[in-house]
């Protein structure tokens, strides 16, 4: 494969398709922790204020935000002065767990889970190496936290 200089994306791979793409949920997530780990010497935000900021769905967002809280991600906080604040601090919450909080466990294909098999498990020769490419990518998203999502 060769990198090829695109007018829509400085490099492409050739031949190489996207074998993993975020849902919009975690897209939206990682989003929202950014915003609160900016926020956080400020206080509580409400799910209308990170949604406003961004152009999100606040009824998406709420959901979202709700499972993070449920996931022990964020605290949520009822009240006047009420809303969502990091639940730890920036630096020890990882982007895997964010999206692991909101679109559950990460597979780039279904024969990497623990059952996954299907009519070619028994001639398969590629099991072992996509096991260890959702390992690698499973890696660098842990080593990924929020704080450097500020940066």
């Amino acid at each position: 494969m060769r990198p090829k200089q695109s007018a829509f994306y400085p490099t492409e791979w050739v031949g190489i398709t996207a074998m993993l793409k975020l849902t919009k949920k975690a897209d939206y997530g990682l989003m929202a922790m950014k915003h609160l780990a900016e926020r956080a010497p400020k206080g509580a935000c409400s799910a209308k204020d990170v949604a406003e900021a961004y152009g999100i769905p606040q009824e998406a967002l709420a959901k979202i935000l709700q499972r993070l809280a449920k996931a022990g991600l964020l605290r949520s906080q009822h009240g006047i002065n009420g809303g969502y604040t990091l639940a730890r601090d920036p630096n020890t919450i990882s982007a895997f767990e964010v999206i692991q909080a909101i679109d559950g466990p990460l597979f780039i294909t279904s024969c990497v889970t623990v059952r996954g098999e299907c009519d070619q498990t028994d001639r398969c020769t590629i099991r072992e190496p996509l096991r260890k490419v959702n390992e690698s990518i499973e890696q660098v998203l842990k080593r990924i936290k929020i704080s450097h999502m500020r940066e």
